[in-house]
């Protein structure tokens, strides 16, 4: 335990970049997510084969080798990135799979009545859609969001394998350097679950929030 007090800061410098990777992939996530579910829905018939092509392949495929692609594999085309920006890359185009069909499903659940009494006011179906079903789509797709979120937090230790100094790297080397397992690996641990309990606690307030309106 002296250890791991010894070296919390380092331990905390981990935890930081676990953050952020967990928020720009998700914030990156969603723009993806948000684009493929409308792709599929309202897409003409080769931008829907995409998209759920895209769908499917990530989806079906472990997020480690997708990692590993895009920072060992793209280097073989000429196409290299830094370890923290193939992490952000590679995360994003997985979270986005995942989070458009939270989002499809969210838009499918508004009911067509609110498109059809749009367009009976003026509004364009693409009006319609931005103004009318999106932002109440949005608060149907909160809770499946939230969960993907935490789910995040804890798969960014997979970008361990490319040498960005996250939570799981920052253990790592400490092991190395000192030869011990447990103190750092059980800290880690808990610092995994207080970031996953804290965030859970705040989407469930949000969720409580959005379910009063």
């Amino acid at each position: 335990m002296d250890l791991v007090i010894e070296n919390l800061s380092f331990l905390l410098k981990g935890a930081y970049y676990t953050l952020l990777i967990t928020v720009v992939s998700m914030f990156f996530g969603l723009i993806i997510g948000l684009f493929t579910a409308i792709a599929r829905i309202k897409g003409n018939r080769v931008l829907r084969m995409i998209a759920k092509a895209y769908v499917s392949i990530i989806r079906g495929t472990p997020p480690l080798v997708q990692i590993v692609i895009v920072y060992y594999g793209l280097v073989d085309y000429g196409i290299e990135f830094g370890p923290l920006t193939a992490a952000y890359i590679a995360l994003s185009i997985n979270i986005g799979a995942y989070v458009s069909e939270a989002f499809r499903g969210a838009i499918q659940s508004v009911p067509r009545g609110q498109t059809e009494a749009a367009l009976a006011t003026g509004m364009t179906e693409r009006q319609a859609m931005s103004r009318i079903i999106i932002p109440q789509a949005i608060r149907y797709a909160i809770p499946p969001l939230g969960n993907t979120f935490v789910g995040m937090l804890k798969e960014t230790s997979l970008v361990s394998v490319i040498a960005v100094t996250e939570l799981m790297r920052s253990a790592q080397l400490l092991v190395s350097q000192y030869y011990v397992y447990m103190p750092f690996y059980l800290a880690i641990a808990v610092m995994y679950w207080l970031m996953s309990t804290f965030f859970t606690f705040i989407l469930h307030k949000i969720e409580k929030r959005l379910s009063v309106y």
